[in-house]
């Protein structure tokens, strides 16, 4: 259940007090529209994988911000232009899509989605561009848009300059996607009224575009806000680690690894993100910023925990959470601390259901196992050489216990209460339940 603010603020201070906004337009005049009424908005998504990833909680978390603060907003997944490709940020062209691709990645974007944003009732809407986009007929198009658009101005813009400084350059397809986009501004402006569009802050110039679109064509105003691209305190980018991205999709990256993606936050980032991408009140997000120690862990507990929940529910929140600290060990959290929070309190520990496990007869262990093999069989490594080097490293760990050999054996003796826990450097597990 989505809530709504009973006593409104203006959510552009909600979102630039949280670390929202990069850019807007029209900043005075957008503040008075979204005073004076119930506004629509919207940001494209595009389906370029049948999941989200954690780089996109940034539009998603301000579509949802829109929405608690009484505004309606849509999610565009881009069937249409996703058949194009997008250059923003890009040194080479994108693969292109089947429309069966993209019917099938709409499809799991809008089940991600719908978990940070009510769609019931019309509250918010989804919509796919490529009901009006496949629709268009050519020569008219380029008659009543085109004409619209200089190319002297449209090269001039960052979407299009890295690519045109590039070895492979910008194709005609690509350079068709600032029209295309401006268009699906427009198209919204007519069905729904929206006069806002929001994006990453690569996409200024295709938002500026439309804008420009709608005053040339209704001679309306409408308004754009961009948002920062979010790295960690470290520099890299939002979402990607060593092993790929952190996908919203459980079946992608499992809930207890995307509880332990936020719980191993750089300390420096923990308040930050607690502002980002959770609702937790920011008077409570600010005693963050002073704590340490023993204090701050628990606060990066609450962080994974309400950034689990918000993406798997509170099910698979508290699992992860319960998995957490039967790993590493169970801890009180301070009653005082971001007490918006649903994590439980009480001193937790002991299930442990979402750490990956198999069964393995206790037979298999009586002779014994070399380790490189085990790690290699449940998955902790890709081939038996990854394993040998991790170990070799002194990455492996046998129930906390560093491996110092590749060579030895994982035997009945390592059982502890019927299970073997195995472990890759610091954040990935998996246990062995020793079965008779």
């Amino acid at each position: 259940m989505i809530k709504v603010r009973e006593k409104m603020e203006n959510v552009l201070d909600v979102l630039r007090k949280r670390g929202f906004i990069e850019q807007t337009t029209h900043d005075e005049e957008l503040r008075d529209y979204l005073d004076a009424q119930q506004i629509t908005c919207y940001i494209g998504f595009d389906p370029t994988a049948s999941s989200l990833h954690v780089g996109s909680l940034v539009p998603i978390m301000s579509l949802a911000h829109m929405q608690r603060c009484g505004h309606r907003p849509i999610a565009l997944v881009g069937g249409g232009t996703g058949l194009v490709g997008d250059p923003s940020g890009k040194t080479e062209m994108r693969k292109l899509l089947t429309v069966e691709d993209v019917a099938a990645n709409v499809t799991g974007l809008k089940n991600q989605l719908s978990r940070f944003i009510d769609f019931s009732n019309e509250q918010a809407i989804m919509v796919n561009n490529a009901d009006w986009l496949t629709q268009l007929a050519y020569i008219p198009f380029l008659r009543d848009i085109g004409r619209h658009f200089s190319v002297n101005r449209m090269i001039k813009a960052e979407s299009y300059k890295m690519r045109l400084d590039s070895d492979d350059g910008l194709s005609f397809i690509e350079f068709n996607y600032m029209v295309l986009q401006a268009y699906d501004f427009l198209e919204l402006r007519k069905r729904y009224g929206c006069c806002l569009q929001m994006g990453g802050s690569d996409q200024w110039g295709n938002i500026v575009a439309g804008i420009d679109l709608i005053r040339r064509v209704e001679g309306k105003s409408a308004f754009g806000i961009t948002f920062p691209l979010i790295t960690t305190a470290s520099g890299a980018k939002m979402g990607k680690t060593a092993a790929g991205a952190v996908w919203l999709d459980p079946d992608r990256t499992s809930p207890y690894d995307y509880y332990q993606f936020w719980v191993n936050t750089d300390d420096r980032d923990v308040s930050r993100f607690l502002a980002l991408f959770t609702f937790l009140p920011m008077d409570e997000i600010a005693a963050v910023e002073s704590l340490e120690g023993a204090d701050l862990n628990a606060a990066k507990s609450i962080l994974a925990y309400e950034a689990t929940r918000l993406a798997h529910g509170e099910v698979e929140a508290r699992s992860a959470y319960q998995a957490a600290m039967s790993m590493f060990g169970s801890r009180q959290l301070p009653e005082g601390l971001l007490t918006s929070s649903s994590i439980p309190r009480a001193q937790a520990g002991g299930a442990d259901e979402t750490v990956p496990q198999i069964e393995m007869s206790i037979s298999e262990f009586e002779t014994g196992v070399p380790c490189f093999k085990l790690f290699h069989q449940v998955g902790l490594a890709d081939s038996s050489g990854a394993a040998r080097r991790l170990i070799q490293q002194g990455g492996g760990y046998v129930n906390g216990r560093r491996l110092a050999s590749i060579d030895e054996m994982i035997t009945s003796n390592d059982i502890n209460g019927m299970d073997i826990l195995l472990r890759a450097g610091k954040k990935h597990f998996f246990k062995i339940r020793i079965k008779k």
